[in-house]
């Protein structure tokens, strides 16, 4: 792991103008670093483009003219100490600057939840349809929010639907409630602290989604230095990555509307699903921006309150 020394920041600032070139040199300092990315960017251009910008208090989209201004010392200076912390600690860059986008929509992120990348923000843009369509859907469960990012992008999404968003961490939900407040959706979005399906009642809910954890544990544990700051207990879920799911699986047909669908993702650990629930029917859905394993089950396929435990 080659650091970002002292001497090297210096020549940056000395010898560098423009945030083009700040943008170059830091997608090469990344680079050489051997930077784990994965929390909203596939390359250490557009990596450093966040930190560029966010250092300068631009925008996503600023134009290239603007780019090439000359810069003050002072904003060179913040530029390449986001680049070297971003280098040094290994932190994610979403937790350096605070934002990350989901679904179309800014989110704020620090280390109280995941940086929000799942492959479900393009179904839920989608409103899930064909298996939905969003007039149907009136109440949603969010299952293990975290900041809140699903739950929000669902409010969106479902205009007419009301979300009910649980987490069993604190740090987690007072992160989710500064979302809720700053989308302004405290009117649709509820907040419950507790595990799973415990704090909800048993009216059906239209649609269940739920970004559970499901890496195995050993997996969690053998993961680069980026992922070690985000929570762990939002990873990993015992020695196969199912514990979680398996308790949702056995919960949610007590709370699926007969017509309604539950939502999972368990990402790269679908072959372990598929061979836990290797009677059931289900739907693997399409993702056309990367990410895999995003199931779709229905109430039929559930079985209202059927025991998954092995």
């Amino acid at each position: 792991m080659e650091l970002l020394d002292e001497a090297r920041c210096l020549e940056a600032v000395g010898e560098l103008h423009c945030a083009v070139d700040f943008v170059r040199w830091g997608a090469s300092a990344l680079a050489d670093a051997g930077v784990i990315l994965g929390h909203g960017t596939d390359n250490c251009v557009d990596e450093a483009l966040v930190l560029v910008l966010h250092a300068l208090s631009l925008p996503h989209g600023t134009p290239d003219s603007v780019l090439a201004g000359r810069l003050l010392e002072t904003e060179k200076e913040n530029i390449v100490e986001l680049l070297r912390r971003r280098i040094n600690e290994r932190l994610p860059a979403p937790y350096l600057t605070g934002e990350a986008w989901f679904a179309g929509h800014r989110f704020l992120c620090d280390d109280r939840a995941l940086v929000p990348r799942s492959p479900l923000a393009e179904h839920i843009e989608r409103c899930f349809e064909p298996w939905l369509t969003p007039e149907q859907v009136r109440r949603i469960a969010d299952i293990g929010t975290g900041g809140g990012c699903l739950a929000i992008a669902l409010a969106h999404a479902f205009p007419q639907a009301r979300v009910d968003a649980v987490d069993n961490c604190p740090r987690a939900l007072s992160l989710a409630a500064e979302n809720v407040r700053m989308h302004a959706m405290g009117d649709r979005v509820n907040l419950y602290e507790g595990h799973l399906f415990e704090p909800l009642h048993y009216d059906p809910y239209d649609l269940i989604v739920s970004n559970p954890p499901y890496v195995p544990q050993a997996d969690v544990a053998g993961a680069g230095a980026e992922f070690q700051h985000e929570p762990r207990h939002a990873l990993a879920a015992g020695s196969d990555g199912l514990d979680v799911v398996r308790s949702i699986m056995a919960d949610a047909g007590c709370y699926l509307d007969p017509e309604g669908a539950l939502v999972l993702e368990v990402g790269a650990n679908w072959p372990a699903f598929a061979a836990a629930f290797v009677g059931l029917q289900f739907r693997w859905l399409d993702n056309t921006r990367g990410g895999e394993g995003i199931v779709l089950l229905g109430w039929d396929e559930l079985g209202r309150g059927m025991n998954w435990i092995e």
